[in-house]
Formats: structure tokens, sequence, C-alpha cells
């Protein structure tokens, strides 16, 4: 079922004199349960067309439209009650609070919303167990490493239960093992749970967790490819293709 639709969508920065065009007529849907890596070069707008899709940024021309709702055209009150609760981020930085524990930073969501105090530990206790991190629950940012701070920043998006979960290099500050275990942990929400995931990422290995990756290049889609029935080890394999098409070494131009 069709969850997100993204309609003929144009991002411009600047003004007259100096005008970037950084979305270039992007169009595509996503449908509840998908799991869909975005790639593209540095500039490509990938960052962009998730900061429009999380209404961090507002698109220039289009529609976004998220289990039918125009979310292009929401302000004040719903614009915050939309963002509470149907959107989940996952930032780079993990963009925690240093003066809070785990708990706390997992639960802040719930309190804003007012849920009882039984149900909050619930729901908290239950991502916790999810993503394995029962142990850190109760330390802070700066005794917890990069990798357990990664999948705290995971719970706190899904605890609320968002109808999307939108990450934005997820495991761009993580050691390969650490990143390795976050991918695995988002693969089995996305399969468990049925979990919508869109995750911009700049790396192959990161994306062949994904079913789905679009291409992003010069504002537009270049190409997409799904998983199928596909091994990951494939799958990666069909994502470095493209990523030759788009030129440039691997590592460094995506």
């Amino acid at each position: 079922m069709e969850l997100l639709r993204i309609q003929q969508i144009e991002k411009y920065y600047g003004n007259k004199s100096s005008l970037t065009k950084a979305i270039d007529d992007i169009s595509f849907t996503v449908d509840e349960g998908e799991f869909v890596a975005i790639m593209g070069a540095s500039g490509s707008g990938k960052t962009t067309l998730l900061n429009c899709i999380s209404t961090i940024d507002r698109v220039t021309s289009g529609h976004i439209y998220l289990e039918k709702t125009d979310i292009t055209s929401l302000k004040g009150k719903e614009l915050n009650q939309f963002r509470r609760e149907k959107l989940g981020f996952i930032f780079q930085d993990f963009s925690l609070l240093d003066t809070l524990t785990a708990y706390e930073n997992i639960s802040l969501a719930l309190s804003i919303q007012r849920l009882p105090a039984k149900k909050i530990d619930e729901a908290v206790k239950r991502v916790a167990k999810q993503l394995d991190i029962e142990d850190v629950l109760q330390k802070y940012p700066y005794q917890m490493s990069g990798g357990q701070k990664q999948r705290v920043a995971s719970a706190r998006a899904i605890v609320t239960g968002p109808k999307i979960i939108l990450a934005d290099e997820p495991t761009g500050a993580l050691d390969s093992k650490s990143a390795k275990l976050l991918l695995e942990q988002l693969n089995r929400l996305n399969r468990d749970h049925n979990a919508t995931i869109m995750m911009v990422t700049h790396d192959s290995f990161t994306a062949s967790y994904a079913g789905r990756v679009l291409f992003i290049k010069d504002g537009r889609v270049f190409n997409e490819i799904r998983k199928g029935s596909d091994s990951r080890k494939q799958f990666f394999n069909k994502i470095i293709d493209v990523v030759t098409l788009l030129g440039g070494d691997v590592s460094d131009a995506l």
C-alpha cells in the first residue's frame, strides 16, 4: 500500500542573481514497509530531498503526500503535530541531549505527547530490547560508544511508532562493526515490524541493506534498482555497477 508520494518537487536556493536548483522535478512513491536507500555524490540533492520529506526544508514547487495528506501545505500546529506523530528521524551526529540519560532521551518525545508514565516506560523498554541497548538506559551519552549512541538515537526515532523513519547517513560516524550492527537492527525493524525506512547514504555497503536504491544525480533520479530475490552480496554488486555508471571512485564519489 502506498505510504509516501513525491510529486514533481523542485527546490531552489539563493536569489535571482545566484540561483541553485538542488532538486529538479523528482517524482516517486514509497510503499508501506519498504526500506529505501538514497545515494548520490556530494551536492547531488539527496540530503535536500530527505530534508524536504522531513519538513526541515520546504519545496519550491510540487507536492509531498504522506498517507494522502499534502505535507507541503501544513503549517503551525498541524506541522508540529505531523512531525511529532508521523516522523522518526535518525541523524548522523546522534543529536542526543548530553544532560539526559539514554532512557530520558528516548522517552522525551512520549513525554511531550503527555502519555502516562507506565506507557512511556513500557514503550522505552520495548524499543531498547529491539535495539539491544537495555544495559545503557541509565547511562549518559558521554558514557556510551558511538554505536550505542546511534542505537539510542534510533530508539528515540521509532519509540513513537512513526509512519516513516528518515535516516541521514546513520552509519557515517560509526566504525565498521557498529555500522553493521546498526544496519542489521534497522533491517530487522523493517522485516519483523514492517517499519518504513528512507535512508540517505554515500556508502554502497550500507545501501545494500535496503530493498530499493534510488540514485540521485544533479537533483534528478538517475537510476533505481530493487533487491528482489537477490542476496545482499548480489545486490551490493548491482549497486557498485550503478555507482560506476555515475562516475568516480566508490569510496569518494558516493
